[in-house]
């Protein structure tokens, strides 16, 4: 344990409606806020912090996250997650997520900006029982960097792992290596600068609502292109690459504000942090 960085565990229950914590830890440069209620309903929101205000060389955090039945949750970053030069070893974080039936959890973090030289890997690995509902969204942006290079970052690998009672059903990975040959062409980031993935995996998923996805999708204006699946298991993939993280970000919330309508008849809370 001495070997991280930062470490957190949550561990969340139903309490007579309401979502509480029945453990919650961290250590180092991990911290999680106060919870906060946004409304009536009993889910609990938590805003994940990183008091360094970035990954440096070597960092390495990781997460445990574990949802009773019943319980809903939404999970938060205060701010980007910000990776700066790694010269000698990678930042590494990885987060391991329980959710049992008929659980809710809502994990929306803030972009991730990789900054010249920055070498990153992230690793989710998501344990749910059918009848449980997961959301997830990730946003990468390219970081500033002197000589005005849109990706300066040496390497950037996402890894996610869903496995549906036991089973696993949805691998996705993501590895971009700008530091070794061009990813601006097709296949790879084709002209655009931001990427976005958005995962939700739920048995309520249905024709239905990707076609209502889709259809609002393209009534946004500006420069982008996406891609919307179903998965394996149970639900969705959407996919977007654009020229900023505030279009990008839009087009998620209107996704997820479509899911929790359509899902649960009620509205995304407002996360704004600022």
């Amino acid at each position: 344990m001495s070997n991280w960085t930062g470490i957190l565990s949550l561990d969340l229950e139903n309490r007579n409606g309401k979502t509480v914590a029945k453990r919650a830890y961290f250590q180092g440069a991990l911290k999680v806020m106060r919870p906060i209620y946004h409304d009536d309903s009993g889910q609990v929101c938590y805003y994940l912090l990183n008091p360094g205000g970035g990954y440096l060389d070597g960092d390495r955090y990781r997460m445990e996250i574990s949802v009773d039945a019943g319980a809903e949750v939404i999970l938060t970053t205060q701010s980007a997650t910000k990776v700066y030069k790694t010269p000698k070893s990678l930042a590494y974080q990885e987060t391991e997520i329980t959710l049992k039936k008929g659980s809710l959890l809502e994990y929306l973090p803030d972009p991730l900006i990789a900054y010249q030289n920055a070498h990153y890997k992230q690793k989710n690995v998501i344990h749910m029982e059918t009848g449980a509902t997961f959301i997830y969204t990730d946003i990468l942006t390219p970081g500033w960097s002197p000589n005005g290079e849109k990706f300066s970052y040496n390497t950037v690998q996402l890894v996610t792992e869903i496995y549906l009672d036991g089973q696993l059903g949805v691998f996705d990975h993501i590895k971009l290596t700008p530091g070794k040959h061009s990813i601006s062409g097709i296949g790879f980031m084709e002209g655009y600068t931001h990427l976005g993935s958005m995962i939700v995996v739920s048995e309520l998923t249905n024709n239905s609502l990707l076609d209502e996805l889709y259809e609002m999708i393209q009534e946004e204006s500006t420069d982008f292109k996406f891609g919307l699946s179903r998965l394996p298991v149970s639900g969705l993939s959407i996919r977007i690459l654009a020229h900023s993280t505030q279009l990008i970000e839009r087009i998620f919330d209107n996704c997820h504000r479509l899911i929790k309508k359509s899902w649960f008849e009620t509205v995304p809370s407002s996360l704004r942090k600022y």
